[in-house]
Protein backbone atom coordinates (compact mmCIF):
# COMPACT_ATOMS: atom_id res chain seq x y z
CA UNK A 1 0.00 0.00 0.00
CA UNK A 2 1.39 3.41 -0.98
CA UNK A 3 2.29 5.75 1.89
CA UNK A 4 1.28 9.38 1.42
CA UNK A 5 3.79 12.18 1.96
CA UNK A 6 3.67 15.73 3.32
CA UNK A 7 6.61 17.99 2.48
CA UNK A 8 7.20 20.66 5.14
CA UNK A 9 9.14 23.80 4.16
CA UNK A 10 10.09 26.03 7.13
CA UNK A 11 10.87 29.53 5.88
CA UNK A 12 11.20 33.24 6.54
CA UNK A 13 11.95 35.81 3.83
CA UNK A 14 12.92 33.20 1.27
CA UNK A 15 11.54 34.83 -1.88
CA UNK A 16 14.77 34.12 -3.78
CA UNK A 17 14.66 30.40 -2.89
CA UNK A 18 11.05 29.33 -2.44
CA UNK A 19 10.13 29.07 -6.13
CA UNK A 20 12.96 26.64 -6.97
CA UNK A 21 12.44 24.69 -3.75
CA UNK A 22 8.76 24.03 -4.45
CA UNK A 23 9.42 23.31 -8.13
CA UNK A 24 11.96 20.62 -7.15
CA UNK A 25 9.31 18.64 -5.29
CA UNK A 26 7.76 17.49 -8.55
CA UNK A 27 5.19 14.77 -8.06
CA UNK A 28 6.42 13.28 -4.78
CA UNK A 29 4.39 15.53 -2.45
CA UNK A 30 0.79 14.68 -1.66
CA UNK A 31 0.77 17.87 0.40
CA UNK A 32 3.14 20.87 0.60
CA UNK A 33 3.03 22.62 3.97
CA UNK A 34 4.84 25.98 4.10
CA UNK A 35 5.59 26.88 7.73
CA UNK A 36 6.40 30.59 7.83
CA UNK A 37 7.81 32.56 10.76
CA UNK A 38 7.05 36.14 9.73
CA UNK A 39 8.12 36.74 6.13
CA UNK A 40 7.96 40.38 5.00
CA UNK A 41 9.56 40.09 1.55
CA UNK A 42 6.61 38.72 -0.43
CA UNK A 43 7.47 35.04 0.05
CA UNK A 44 3.92 34.14 1.06
CA UNK A 45 2.38 36.17 -1.77
CA UNK A 46 4.21 33.97 -4.22
CA UNK A 47 3.26 30.78 -2.35
CA UNK A 48 -0.41 31.79 -2.40
CA UNK A 49 -0.23 32.44 -6.14
CA UNK A 50 0.93 28.88 -6.71
CA UNK A 51 -2.23 27.57 -5.11
CA UNK A 52 -0.84 24.10 -4.34
CA UNK A 53 0.55 24.78 -0.85
CA UNK A 54 -0.98 25.06 2.61
CA UNK A 55 0.44 27.86 4.76
CA UNK A 56 0.79 27.88 8.54
CA UNK A 57 2.36 30.76 10.49
CA UNK A 58 3.90 31.19 13.91
CA UNK A 59 6.68 33.04 15.73
CA UNK A 60 10.16 31.46 15.50
CA UNK A 61 11.96 30.58 18.73
CA UNK A 62 14.53 28.08 17.48
CA UNK A 63 14.66 25.48 14.74
CA UNK A 64 13.70 22.38 16.72
CA UNK A 65 10.80 24.13 18.46
CA UNK A 66 9.45 25.54 15.19
CA UNK A 67 9.66 22.25 13.30
CA UNK A 68 8.08 20.31 16.18
CA UNK A 69 5.14 22.73 16.00
CA UNK A 70 4.77 22.12 12.26
CA UNK A 71 5.15 18.31 12.20
CA UNK A 72 1.79 17.37 13.85
CA UNK A 73 -0.02 19.66 11.40
CA UNK A 74 0.96 17.48 8.44
CA UNK A 75 -1.97 15.58 6.93
CA UNK A 76 -0.04 12.45 5.96
CA UNK A 77 1.93 9.81 7.93
CA UNK A 78 5.27 10.39 6.20
CA UNK A 79 7.11 13.71 6.21
CA UNK A 80 9.93 15.06 4.09
CA UNK A 81 11.33 18.23 5.65
CA UNK A 82 13.10 20.52 3.19
CA UNK A 83 14.57 23.95 3.97
CA UNK A 84 13.88 26.69 1.43
CA UNK A 85 17.53 26.75 0.32
CA UNK A 86 17.43 23.02 -0.48
CA UNK A 87 16.32 21.18 -3.62
CA UNK A 88 15.10 17.60 -4.05
CA UNK A 89 17.12 16.19 -6.94
CA UNK A 90 15.40 14.10 -9.61
CA UNK A 91 17.26 11.00 -8.38
CA UNK A 92 16.28 11.58 -4.75
CA UNK A 93 12.64 12.16 -5.72
CA UNK A 94 12.55 8.86 -7.60
CA UNK A 95 14.13 7.02 -4.67
CA UNK A 96 11.63 8.44 -2.17
CA UNK A 97 8.67 7.74 -4.44
CA UNK A 98 9.79 4.15 -4.96
CA UNK A 99 10.34 3.68 -1.24
CA UNK A 100 6.87 4.91 -0.33
CA UNK A 101 5.18 2.79 -3.00
CA UNK A 102 5.97 -0.23 -0.87
CA UNK A 103 6.30 -0.73 2.87
CA UNK A 104 9.39 1.13 4.15
CA UNK A 105 11.60 -1.08 6.30
CA UNK A 106 12.67 1.84 8.51
CA UNK A 107 10.85 4.62 10.31
CA UNK A 108 13.18 7.43 9.23
CA UNK A 109 16.05 7.98 6.81
CA UNK A 110 19.31 9.89 6.80
CA UNK A 111 19.86 11.90 3.62
CA UNK A 112 23.32 13.09 2.62
CA UNK A 113 23.48 16.65 1.32
CA UNK A 114 25.30 17.99 -1.72
CA UNK A 115 26.41 21.35 -0.33
CA UNK A 116 27.11 24.36 -2.53
CA UNK A 117 29.01 27.46 -1.38
CA UNK A 118 28.97 30.54 -3.64
CA UNK A 119 27.98 28.26 -6.51
CA UNK A 120 30.76 25.70 -5.90
CA UNK A 121 29.95 22.08 -5.02
CA UNK A 122 31.81 21.06 -1.87
CA UNK A 123 32.68 17.36 -1.99
CA UNK A 124 35.25 17.06 0.81
CA UNK A 125 36.00 18.48 4.24
CA UNK A 126 33.40 18.52 7.00
CA UNK A 127 30.69 19.56 4.55
CA UNK A 128 31.31 16.54 2.35
CA UNK A 129 30.11 14.24 5.16
CA UNK A 130 27.00 16.27 5.94
CA UNK A 131 23.82 14.24 6.45
CA UNK A 132 20.47 14.93 8.08
CA UNK A 133 17.35 12.94 8.99
CA UNK A 134 14.67 14.49 6.78
CA UNK A 135 12.36 11.65 5.76
CA UNK A 136 10.46 10.21 8.74
CA UNK A 137 7.17 8.98 10.13
CA UNK A 138 5.16 11.87 11.54
CA UNK A 139 3.86 10.33 14.76
CA UNK A 140 7.07 8.90 16.21
CA UNK A 141 9.65 11.55 15.26
CA UNK A 142 10.46 14.86 16.93
CA UNK A 143 13.44 17.20 17.10
CA UNK A 144 15.53 17.11 20.27
CA UNK A 145 17.60 20.03 21.49
CA UNK A 146 17.11 23.78 21.53
CA UNK A 147 19.66 24.91 18.95
CA UNK A 148 19.40 25.66 15.23
CA UNK A 149 21.17 22.34 14.59
CA UNK A 150 18.78 20.09 16.52
CA UNK A 151 18.31 16.64 14.99
CA UNK A 152 15.34 14.32 14.73
CA UNK A 153 14.95 11.58 17.34
CA UNK A 154 12.91 8.54 16.29
CA UNK A 155 11.26 6.68 19.16
CA UNK A 156 11.80 3.24 17.60
CA UNK A 157 15.43 3.90 16.68
CA UNK A 158 14.87 2.37 13.23
CA UNK A 159 16.75 4.70 10.89
CA UNK A 160 18.07 3.90 7.42
CA UNK A 161 20.09 5.82 4.82
CA UNK A 162 19.05 6.92 1.34
CA UNK A 163 21.48 6.68 -1.57
CA UNK A 164 20.80 9.98 -3.31
CA UNK A 165 21.56 13.47 -2.04
CA UNK A 166 19.56 16.55 -1.13
CA UNK A 167 20.99 19.66 -2.80
CA UNK A 168 21.78 22.47 -0.36
CA UNK A 169 22.59 25.98 -1.62
CA UNK A 170 23.88 27.25 1.67
CA UNK A 171 25.05 30.72 0.53
CA UNK A 172 25.28 32.73 -2.67
CA UNK A 173 27.55 35.39 -1.19
CA UNK A 174 29.67 35.89 1.92
CA UNK A 175 27.37 38.28 3.78
CA UNK A 176 24.56 35.75 3.58
CA UNK A 177 26.69 33.08 5.25
CA UNK A 178 28.11 35.48 7.84
CA UNK A 179 24.53 36.32 8.86
CA UNK A 180 23.98 32.61 9.52
CA UNK A 181 27.18 32.41 11.57
CA UNK A 182 26.06 35.39 13.62
CA UNK A 183 22.73 33.72 14.41
CA UNK A 184 24.02 30.19 15.01
CA UNK A 185 26.96 31.16 17.22
CA UNK A 186 24.95 33.61 19.32
CA UNK A 187 22.18 31.09 19.92
CA UNK A 188 24.59 28.28 20.85
CA UNK A 189 26.56 30.51 23.23
CA UNK A 190 23.36 31.63 24.94
CA UNK A 191 22.29 27.99 25.41
CA UNK A 192 25.66 27.07 26.87
CA UNK A 193 25.66 30.11 29.16
CA UNK A 194 22.17 29.33 30.46
CA UNK A 195 23.23 25.72 31.12
CA UNK A 196 26.26 26.91 33.10
CA UNK A 197 28.89 25.85 30.57
CA UNK A 198 32.11 27.82 30.96
CA UNK A 199 34.53 28.83 28.24
CA UNK A 200 38.13 27.79 28.63
CA UNK A 201 41.37 29.04 27.15
CA UNK A 202 42.17 25.79 25.35
CA UNK A 203 38.96 25.79 23.30
CA UNK A 204 39.18 29.52 22.72
CA UNK A 205 42.73 29.39 21.36
CA UNK A 206 42.87 26.02 19.64
CA UNK A 207 39.29 24.97 18.82
CA UNK A 208 39.06 27.06 15.65
CA UNK A 209 42.47 26.15 14.17
CA UNK A 210 41.94 22.45 14.91
CA UNK A 211 38.56 22.45 13.19
CA UNK A 212 40.13 24.11 10.16
CA UNK A 213 42.90 21.51 10.03
CA UNK A 214 40.44 18.65 10.40
CA UNK A 215 38.30 19.90 7.53
CA UNK A 216 41.03 21.15 5.19
CA UNK A 217 43.79 18.57 5.75
CA UNK A 218 42.50 15.40 7.36
CA UNK A 219 39.14 15.40 5.56
CA UNK A 220 40.71 16.51 2.28
CA UNK A 221 39.00 19.90 1.98
CA UNK A 222 41.96 21.10 -0.10
CA UNK A 223 40.69 18.91 -2.96
CA UNK A 224 37.80 21.39 -3.38
CA UNK A 225 40.31 24.09 -4.34
CA UNK A 226 39.84 27.68 -3.24
CA UNK A 227 36.20 27.04 -2.31
CA UNK A 228 37.37 24.23 -0.03
CA UNK A 229 39.75 26.62 1.72
CA UNK A 230 36.96 29.15 2.29
CA UNK A 231 34.59 26.54 3.70
CA UNK A 232 37.23 24.99 5.98
CA UNK A 233 38.22 28.45 7.22
CA UNK A 234 34.57 29.29 7.96
CA UNK A 235 34.25 25.97 9.79
CA UNK A 236 37.13 27.05 12.03
CA UNK A 237 35.65 30.52 12.48
CA UNK A 238 32.34 28.98 13.50
CA UNK A 239 34.04 26.99 16.26
CA UNK A 240 36.01 30.07 17.37
CA UNK A 241 33.01 32.42 17.40
CA UNK A 242 30.97 30.11 19.60
CA UNK A 243 33.70 30.20 22.23
CA UNK A 244 34.21 33.98 21.87
CA UNK A 245 30.52 34.65 22.34
CA UNK A 246 30.38 32.38 25.38
CA UNK A 247 33.42 34.18 26.83
CA UNK A 248 31.73 37.51 26.09
CA UNK A 249 28.53 36.49 27.89
CA UNK A 250 30.47 35.37 30.96
CA UNK A 251 32.58 38.49 31.22
CA UNK A 252 29.99 41.09 30.23
CA UNK A 253 27.76 39.72 33.00
CA UNK A 254 30.39 40.85 35.52
CA UNK A 255 30.27 44.49 34.44
CA UNK A 256 28.21 46.75 36.72
CA UNK A 257 25.13 48.24 35.11
CA UNK A 258 25.86 51.61 33.55
CA UNK A 259 29.63 51.05 33.23
CA UNK A 260 31.00 53.50 30.68
CA UNK A 261 34.00 53.10 28.45
CA UNK A 262 37.01 55.18 29.46
CA UNK A 263 38.06 57.72 26.82
CA UNK A 264 41.74 57.62 25.77
CA UNK A 265 43.71 60.30 27.65
CA UNK A 266 45.41 61.67 24.56
CA UNK A 267 42.41 61.68 22.28
CA UNK A 268 42.45 64.70 19.99
CA UNK A 269 39.28 66.67 19.45
CA UNK A 270 38.71 67.48 15.79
Amino acid sequence: MESRLTVIIPCKNEQSHIRSCIASLGSIADEILVADSGSTDGTLDFVRELGNCRIIEREYIHSGDFKNWAIPQASHPWILLVDADERVSTELAKEIKQLLLGTPSQDAYWIYRANYFLGHRIRFGDWGRDKVIRLFRRDISRYKGNTDHAEIAVSTGNVGVLRNRLEHYTARYYDEYLEKLQRYTSLQAERWHTAGVRSNSWRLMFGGPLRFLRSYIFRLGFLDGVAGFHVSMLTGIYAYWKQVRLWELQHSANLPYGTELVEPRNKKVV
